[in-house]
């Protein structure tokens, strides 16, 4: 990223999680067809401590320098789908407000989260082996159902990541009608990356029933 600085530590622990983290960024700038800005292993520590959940900090310095910093729980285990979670929606925060700082264009904070529960599903469906509608609904209902909310939802943060978790659910379940059922992946590409792009009212319209 252009003029941008680090608040990364540094720490030989960090090699898992840094690892990981790219391999995600990858997955997602060749979904979307992005231009790599920078890489985000650079940019990650650990969390301040070992409850805190996954944070990007942001910070407007001199002359139009935008400063970030990445904190990721630690992994234990790949296969732990919360931290594995926590991690695709940090670097997915990282990769949108890079790319939208390159465009010059603001995001909502809405926005961040309903790209980053979109993003959880595209990162995990395109490791699957095979990739069909039920398999998919499978995924969507371990990503979306039943999960717990770590905000009261009368509150604003609590109400935010209802919001989001349920646009993603509707608009994944809009991709396994329309081109999963019928196999029609390219066209479900082109449709992700036109989801990527758009603003929170467009992003919030495509996960509207239809």
């Amino acid at each position: 990223m252009t003029g941008a600085s680090r608040l990364a530590g540094n720490g030989a622990e960090l090699v898992r999680e840094r690892a990981l983290a790219a391999r995600i960024q990858s997955a997602l700038e060749r979904t979307y067809r992005l231009d790599h800005l920078a890489d985000v292993q650079d940019y990650v520590r650990h969390g301040a401590s070992t409850v805190e959940r996954e944070l990007l900090l942001l910070r407007h310095a001199g002359d139009g320098v935008l400063e970030l910093g990445l904190r990721l729980p630690r992994l234990e285990e790949e296969t732990e789908l919360d931290t594995l979670c926590q991690i695709i929606e940090g670097v997915s925060h990282f990769v949108y407000v890079a790319d939208r700082a390159r465009a010059r264009r603001e995001a909502t904070h809405l926005e961040l989260e309903i790209q980053a529960e979109v993003d959880k599903w595209v990162v995990l469906a395109s490791s699957m082996r095979a990739l069909d509608a039920d398999r998919s609904a499978h995924l969507r209902a371990r990503l979306y159902e039943g999960v717990a909310f770590a905000h009261p939802a009368q509150t604003e943060l609590g109400e935010r990541y209802r919001v989001a978790n349920d646009s993603a659910n509707r608009f994944v379940r809009r991709l396994e009608r329309r081109y999963l059922d019928r196999a029609r992946f390219s066209e479900m590409r082109e449709e992700l990356r036109r989801f990527f792009h758009v603003g929170q009212e467009e992003k919030l319209r495509l996960g509207r029933p239809s």
